[in-house]
Parts: C-alpha cells; structure tokens; sequence
C-alpha cells in the first residue's frame, strides 16, 4: 500500500525547513511528510467528500480522459480541470497526456496520513532551522 504523508505548518515554518534542508542542516526522514499544507482547513478543501469520492472514481474506474471523468463523475470538465490540478500540485493525482494529447487522471496513493503535531516540539524544532545559520567565519 502506497501512502501520501501530509504535513501541516504555516508558510514561515515550511520556508524555513526548506531553507534548512537547503543548507544541509536538515536531512527529511523517511516518515516525514512529503507534502504540506499551511493549514487544516486548506487541507480539508482540498481532501473534502466530495474530491475524496473523486479520488475514489478515478482510482476505480480508470477514466481514459477528463471527457470520461466528467461523465462518470456528473461534474463539469472545467471545474473537473480545476479541481485535478489543484489536486496534482499537492500529489494527490497524476495527470498524464493519453492518445491524442488527452490528460489521463491517475490517484498514485492508496491512503493519505495527516502529520499534526500536537506539542510545541515539533514546532520549535522548525524555529530553531529558521534562526540557526552556518557560522560566519
């Protein structure tokens, strides 16, 4: 089972892990989340039933293109469009270019686990990268 690990920081704690692992002072492990979102509630837009049920669709059915997706799913393939892509820059889905230029949907996870951490150690750990620097010589 393929699993999408999901993290949740706001943009300055991210910035500064991506700054760290950057400079080399942070190595991401492999239980660490891949994927971040500044909050629960974005998370939760973007993983609503709804899209939750097209994820299932997509991953079931196999659609051939967005035309198809569009016509299983009942929703408008301009909102559709909207909706994968967002869903593809967090890694939810994959789009791929089919016959004749078509985009073909794929769900590349079986499951999503949320990472939230509910002590201030985590949180502290991504201050402290943020104001930690190489030492000047």
């Amino acid at each position: 089972m393929k699993t999408l690990k999901i993290g949740i920081a706001d943009y300055d704690r991210m910035k500064a892990r991506t700054m760290a692992i950057g400079r080399g002072e942070h190595k991401p492990g492999g239980g660490e989340p891949t994927v971040w979102f500044t909050s629960i509630e974005s998370f939760a837009k973007v993983l609503s039933g709804r899209n939750r049920e097209l994820l299932a669709l997509i991953a079931g059915k196999k659609p051939s293109s967005l035309a198809e997706l569009a016509e299983l799913s009942g929703r408008h393939k301009s909102n559709l469009s909207r909706t994968l892509k967002t869903m593809a820059r967090y890694g939810l889905v994959e789009l791929k270019v089919g016959q004749g230029g078509t985009l073909v949907p794929r769900v590349p996870f079986d499951q999503v686990r949320l990472d939230v951490s509910l002590t201030q150690a985590a949180a502290a750990r991504l201050q402290r990268l943020q104001f930690e620097s190489p030492s000047a010589p």
